[in-house]
């Protein structure tokens, strides 16, 4: 639902449960342009039944932020100021210049800066991304030397550690599955510390052709010392990977952090060789915390370090856009997304409980962490949808 100033106003409401049997349910919303407020509507999904107060909460939120888009108390205690964006008017996707506001929020994870962010989503295609968005200049503002993806193995308990090795291992299984032949040559995009180059080191690749892009100079630098043929550049302007020459590419939780995401995934297209695979894990839209949460406080959003987000729809169409067949699509564990939704509704919502929000900081809490792994474990194998995907796409062997 969202704002307009033309008066009545109609929305979808969809059923947050999905069963086989949940269907949209239309009915008429009005908006009151003075109040700036929207009429209630008491709908039911029937079939399950599922009560529509979770919209009317969405409705609340969203009017409450609309309405006074100033950062929560503790940003202002901190003294984070606001910093300068760039408006991002058209669709990467589509080239669409329409689009409607999807969501709001603020940095809830970091308090980086005090700006409101806004999600908006194309009216053509469905894609969504963050506009305005922060300003190139404001890089070193928003991921700071402290920004947990710099040193996660260092933050986490040494036991969920563990957990994560033995599920990247079977992750890389079922990537692998799709192969034609065992790979030769691989790629991580956003490696980090090169736990995924370490990763098919073990399973028997040379360290001259497991290659690795990031863009912290430090961690590329050891990466380089211990052989692996990394590089501190972005996908758009790397010299160093061999066009056609790598067998598997994996992209983890990357492509919703970059500028273009179509131009990244044409040039790794560009590098793979004939039957070559290429892996996405990203966030997933069409999920069920992704919805609950939807009006500020989903932990997929990450404001604002997030600037494109997809549905497994938009995933695809982005990838065969490119010329590439995705032969694959699976859910993943997002437990980190279910943590940081309950955090961040806790610890700013209307009445805030900080205290019980650090119970589900996903980086502290190790034992509710392992019960949302099993919880998203247990959804995704009797067939639903977690809050991240992973989709493995393939280069044709010939040009069709």
């Amino acid at each position: 639902m969202r704002p307009t100033t033309s008066g009545p106003a109609s929305h979808t409401i969809i059923c947050p449960l999905r069963t086989s049997r949940c269907t949209p349910i239309r009915k008429a919303a009005a908006y009151n342009g003075a109040t700036r407020t929207w009429a209630s509507c008491g709908t039911i999904c029937e079939p399950c039944p599922y009560w529509s107060a979770a919209n009317q909460f969405q409705a609340r939120e969203l009017n409450r932020l609309a309405t006074d888009p100033s950062a929560p108390r503790e940003f202002v205690i901190r003294g984070s100021t606001e910093i300068p964006v760039e408006p991002i008017p058209k669709c990467a996707l589509c080239g669409s210049d329409s689009f409607d506001d999807y969501s709001l929020g603020f940095d809830y994870e970091s308090l980086t800066c005090a700006n409101c962010w806004k999600f908006v989503s194309c009216r053509n295609c469905k894609h969504v991304w963050l506009n305005p968005r922060p300003a190139i200049e404001t890089l070193p503002i928003i991921y700071p030397p402290t920004y947990y993806a710099y040193d996660f193995e260092h933050r986490i308990n040494r036991i969920a550690v563990k957990a994560k090795e033995i599920l990247d291992r079977k992750k890389f299984g079922s990537i692998l599955r799709h192969a034609t032949r065992a790979p030769q040559s691989y790629i991580d995009i956003g490696c980090g510390s090169g736990r995924f180059l370490k990763l098919m080191e073990l399973s028997g690749l040379k360290r001259s052709g497991i290659y690795g892009l990031e863009l912290d100079e430090k961690v590329v630098l050891r990466l380089k010392e211990a052989g692996y043929q990394a590089s501190c550049e972005r996908v758009e302007t790397a010299s160093r990977i061999p066009k056609a020459g790598i067998d598997l590419a994996t992209m983890f939780h990357v492509i919703e952090h970059v500028d273009n995401p179509v131009d990244v995934v044409q040039r790794v297209s560009e590098w793979l060789s004939p039957g070559g695979l290429f892996a996405i894990e990203t966030p997933n839209l069409d999920s069920w915390d992704a919805r609950l949460f939807k009006p500020t406080y989903w932990g997929g959003y990450h404001f604002p370090r997030h600037w494109h987000l997809f549905s497994p729809q938009t995933l695809r169409r982005m990838l065969e856009q490119v010329g590439l067949e995705v032969v694959s699509v699976k859910y993943t564990t997002g437990h980190s997304f279910w943590m940081y939704s309950l955090h961040h509704k806790l610890r700013y919502g209307k009445t805030p409980h900080p205290i019980l929000a650090k119970v589900f900081n996903p980086l502290k809490s190790l034992f509710i962490l392992g019960g949302f792994t099993a919880f998203d474990k247990f959804r995704a194998a009797i067939g639903f949808k977690t809050s991240a995907m992973l989709m493995v796409a393939k280069k044709p062997s010939q040009a069709k």
